[in-house]
Formats: structure tokens, sequence, C-alpha cells
């Protein structure tokens, strides 16, 4: 394109027996989906770190009680 030449065309206005075209609007649920996909995520990370840190915590006092030099480090639980 030479620079004389205009990029576009001018634009005509439509006449009054045309519809003008509208652009479609967005689907709200695209939105909502990301939004719940985050939410569950974060509960199963959440979830998961919780897992871990009482198991973590389990072995850590079993830990701590063999190296004390007790032999019986077991925990019982009454019956019910």
């Amino acid at each position: 394109m030479s620079k004389t030449e205009p990029k576009t065309g001018p634009k005509s206005k439509p006449e009054p027996g045309e519809l003008q075209k509208s652009q479609p609007k967005p689907p709200s649920g695209d939105n909502r989906r990301g939004a719940v996909a985050g939410l569950v995520i974060a509960i199963v990370i959440l979830g998961v770190g919780w897992w871990l840190a009482r198991d973590l915590t389990a072995a850590s006092r079993m830990q701590d009680c063999l190296m004390s030099g007790r032999s019986n480090c077991n925990v019982i639980e009454p019956a019910r």
C-alpha cells in the first residue's frame, strides 16, 4: 500500500430498513466455570495439606518417642 491510499474505505451509514448486526454476548457460564474450577483446586490443595500435616505430626511424635529410648511407643486406644 502506498501512503496516499486509505487503509480502510469510508464507512457507509446503514439504511433505515437494514438490521444492524450486534455483537453476541459472551456466555456467562465460562466465568463461573473458571471460578468453580479454582475453588475445587484450592479445596483439594487444602485437603492434601491438612492430611500431610497430620501424617507428619504423627510421624514426628513417633520419632520423638523412639529417640527418647522408649520401646513401647504405639498409641493404645481405649475400647469403647
